[in-house]
């Protein structure tokens, strides 16, 4: 039976991810929007480490293996994206080059806004917004041109994020609901804006929804890898574990969503990831 909670919960955070591709697919929706909602994401997942993971790993294992796990997971996440991202040399790493600075060209014609050649609240004249990461992947070696990168920066993403849906099934406690919904909210708009830049870039429906339908099928068998392999485990070993993901899907939120979100939202990033955090909080006192 748990084993199906696991897999379920993965299920619930592939769909979010296919939900948010098909939105973006079939409905314009404005990228202030995709935002905002990634901005709340940012907010809830903040809340959830730090009350559903963090604070629990430390109770059963221990100071040490919380502290050691979540530190290897922030640099593990760090070096895989960066192995995704990073931009490639020769003529690749050319085009990579002059596509970033077209990208800041834009946003310092537009004000950073991208709307109405304003200078966005909280930024400095002439200054420019970085390079949306997704944007950045795309222009990656790995993504050739063809929107690979995004797909593969996704992946990177919800690995840890399953990982700890599926450790939270460990004991019997079922399925996490603040934990689920985090991951849920975080990926809709993750979704969105990948298969918004794919679309944009050229790629076919089924193109598109073949790679997030294979991330989606990858969520599903991390849950239930998370749980297999650490149902009997020791408090300090799943303490470990659980903060190695954690610990990736902060780095993840700092390097990924907050900047995303920030490109667009500017100084109301930071009232949108407010009030995804009090969300969660608020969810996790009721449960």
């Amino acid at each position: 039976m748990e084993l199906w909670q696991a897999a379920l919960s993965g299920i619930i955070g592939g769909a979010a991810l296919l939900i948010g591709a098909a939105v973006a697919w079939f409905v314009d929706i404005p990228k202030m929007v995709v935002a905002a909602i990634m901005a709340a994401g940012a907010g809830v997942l903040i809340s959830t480490l730090a009350f559903e993971l963090v604070a629990e790993a430390n109770e059963d294992g221990g100071l040490v293996a919380t502290v050691t796990g979540f530190l290897a997971g922030a640099v593990i996440y760090l070096v895989a994206d960066w192995l995704v991202s990073r931009r490639p040399s020769g003529t690749d790493g050319a085009r990579a080059a002059n596509a970033t600075r077209a990208a800041n060209a834009t946003n310092a014609t537009n004000g950073t806004n991208g709307t109405n050649g304003t200078t966005a609240i909280g930024t400095r004249p002439g200054q420019t917004a970085s390079a949306s990461v997704v944007a950045r992947r795309r222009a990656a070696k790995l993504g050739g041109g063809s929107g690979a990168a995004i797909a593969i920066g996704a992946l990177i993403d919800g690995i840890p994020e399953s990982i700890v849906m599926g450790l939270s099934v460990v004991g019997g406690g079922g399925l996490s609901i603040p934990i689920v919904a985090a991951v849920a909210i975080s990926n809709i708009p993750e979704g969105l804006g990948s298969t918004a830049e794919l679309k944009r870039g050229g790629a076919g429906a089924g193109r598109v929804f073949g790679l997030w339908g294979a991330i989606a099928a990858v969520t599903v068998v991390a849950a239930c890898v998370g749980y297999l392999a650490f149902q009997s485990a020791s408090p300090e070993l799943t303490a470990f574990v659980t903060t190695i993901a954690a610990g990736g899907l902060l780095a993840m939120v700092c390097t990924t969503m907050i900047p995303e979100a920030f490109d667009e939202q500017h100084i109301l990033t930071g009232l949108w990831a407010t009030l995804g955090f009090l969300a969660a909080f608020v969810l996790h006192e009721v449960a």
